[in-house]
């Protein structure tokens, strides 16, 4: 990556007439969960050159950073997601600072959506007024499950009783979009737990459920007590039938899928990551944000010390880069297009291929599209595999 961050000048064609929007990534967690591989630190983890105290204006410099690559092209920012880690560990006159700076620079399109994560024991009445009054329009929360003895499985730190409050003060906040997070799969967790778990998250009120299914990463806490039989593996029979059971209770709520792992009201879907599934542009700020503009694609220096560092020297954040070649992007449009409810344009596709897709029952056409059946949303990977 060139020490100013320029990027090509193909990527830049075209800049401002394609859905844009900001990431900005908040590394710091109290404590790190067994099951996570994210790009987080708890305090003793920093180390010196860093601090929560100085995070927000080492984004506002990478953010004007952003303006200076991407020149003077008219480009209001349609979405903002503030993801972690745990943003809401910093204050929310901080998370404000931010969102001006995006807004200062570039602007914000009339209605934009702007998300911040949060866990449940780290927000109350007085910091939700405040990030709404700093103009964030919705609230994620990490709810993972109900069960006291999945979260502790998890190493997550709330009590499930503690969600539906936070639910009912981001509403009376003023917040009109709320979501809740959840994992399937996880040790001890039966299909008792998990069916409790779904109902009681749709019981809390919100528009918007993300449903995952717990992956055993390589290198955290959970792999290695997976590995010395400590935890068993999450069984894949067992989350398949658990994915069934959460669309069911869902679409009996009035949630529909919209993309594999997410579920909404109408209206209630989460704009920014449809940014990302839909290949649009983005940037994205602070330590191991990825951002793609116009076919070009990087990602930052990962520990927050090196990033605040180049920073504060006047250079890009910025580890490598990628420019995209025509197969890759298509590529990437098969797999990332394929989750949604909407499917893949056929033009992308194989036609003989999506016949035999459709022949075993994973594929329906609709409208000249490619659109995965419930069986084929369990088997996704497989399909976007023989695809492409």
């Amino acid at each position: 990556m060139p020490a100013d961050g320029r990027l090509p000048e193909a990527s830049l064609e075209g800049f401002g007439s394609r859905p844009f929007g900001f990431y900005v990534h908040v590394p710091f967690c109290v404590t790190r969960c067994g099951y996570c591989d994210f790009n987080t630190y708890t305090a003793t983890e920093l180390g010196p050159g860093a601090s929560r105290d100085s995070y927000a204006d080492t984004v506002i410099s990478e953010i004007r950073l952003a303006r200076k690559v991407l020149g003077e092209a008219d480009a209001p920012v349609r979405t903002v997601f503030v993801g972690g880690g745990t943003p809401t560990l910093l204050p929310p006159e901080d998370l404000g600072r931010i969102l001006r700076a995006v807004r200062d620079e570039f602007g914000l399109a009339d209605g934009a959506e702007v998300t911040t994560e949060a866990n449940p024991e780290t927000v109350g009445p007085a910091s939700l007024a405040g990030l709404r009054e700093a103009g964030f329009t919705r609230i994620s929360y990490g709810m993972q499950s109900a069960k006291d003895h999945v979260l502790k499985a998890l190493d997550r730190v709330h009590t499930p009783a503690r969600v539906p409050l936070v639910v009912a003060q981001a509403r009376e906040a003023g917040f009109d979009h709320v979501n809740l997070d959840l994992i399937y799969g996880a040790p001890g967790e039966s299909d008792d737990d998990w069916r409790e778990s779904v109902e009681q998250a749709l019981a809390a009120g919100p528009d918007h459920v993300s449903a995952y299914a717990l992956i055993v990463e390589e290198g955290t806490k959970l792999a290695a007590r997976v590995a010395r039989g400590e935890l068993d593996e999450p069984d894949d029979d067992a989350m398949a039938d658990r994915y069934l059971m959460a669309d069911e209770l869902f679409e009996k709520a009035g949630m529909s899928w919209y993309e594999l792992s997410n579920w909404a009201l109408p209206g209630g879907e989460c704009r920014h990551n449809l940014l990302y599934w839909q290949g649009a542009d983005w940037w994205g700020a602070g330590p191991g944000a990825h951002s793609h503009v116009g076919g070009t694609r990087w990602w930052n220096v990962k520990h927050p010390a090196a990033y605040a560092q180049r920073l504060a020297q006047g250079t890009t954040p910025a580890y490598a880069r990628e420019v995209l070649d025509d197969d890759t992007r298509r590529v990437e449009r098969v797999l990332l297009e394929l989750r949604l409810r909407t499917g893949c344009p056929m033009e992308l596709l194989d036609e003989r291929a999506v016949r035999g897709q459709e022949e075993l029952g994973l594929l329906r056409l609709q409208d000249g599209r490619a659109v995965l059946t419930l069986k084929g949303r369990l088997l996704a990977d497989a399909v976007v595999r023989d695809l492409t």
